[in-house]
């Protein structure tokens, strides 16, 4: 079973699949980018904010995303696999551009993942006061400083993109403390 966790920077989705990890260690957990040797170099670039055109900014998440897919999901099909990220965030962060086609980029991620989109997705959903509260207490890459609007945006289009999809999903309220999100993915997931 591959199983997306999605969300914002500092929503909480990183310490809870860290919580499923220690408790379930058969579970393979992975992130996207980053989860693979090309995906590590590809992050690196991401961050570096060097990359003028927001084409090549979508077509480097797409690379990572093939690789990732061709290493990681793929290989363990038979096992649960939790992903940090994946192609939602890749949707939600393009539509948030404003340079790109919902329906298109569908099609895009359906080739990057060889028609494979996960089994389910878990998606954290914050407010303005908590992101406020979170990004202060660190120190913000090159696409949390867009903004925290701008991160916003990006968490309604994800969410518009989960339920046109139709892909079953739980939406997580990420402002509340961790037991309680802890326990809803566990009875989500039924691990």
């Amino acid at each position: 079973m591959y199983i997306l966790f999605e969300g914002i920077d500092t929503c909480g989705k990183s310490t809870q699949i860290e919580l499923i990890a220690q408790k379930h260690p058969e579970i393979i957990t992975t992130h996207e980018p980053g989860g693979t040797t090309f995906g590590k170099k590809a992050r690196e670039i991401l961050l570096e904010d060097t990359l003028a055109s927001k084409r090549a900014e979508l077509l480097l998440f797409l690379a990572d995303r093939a690789e990732h897919y061709e290493e990681i999901i793929e290989p363990n099909k038979d096992k649960i696999v939790i992903s940090d990220r994946g192609f939602i965030s890749g949707i939600g962060y393009a539509l948030a551009n404003d340079d790109f086609d919902f329906e298109k980029l569908v099609r895009l991620n359906r080739f990057a993942l060889k028609e494979h989109f996960p089994d389910k997705i878990i998606l954290f959903l914050t407010d303005m006061k908590t992101l406020e509260e979170r990004t202060s207490a660190k120190s913000l890459d090159v696409i949390e400083r867009r903004g925290l609007e701008y991160l916003l945006k990006v968490q309604q289009h994800m969410k518009e993109s989960v339920i046109k999809l139709g892909i079953p999903h739980l939406f997580v309220d990420a402002t509340q403390d961790i037991e309680s999100i802890h326990q809803s993915i566990l009875t989500y997931l039924k691990v």
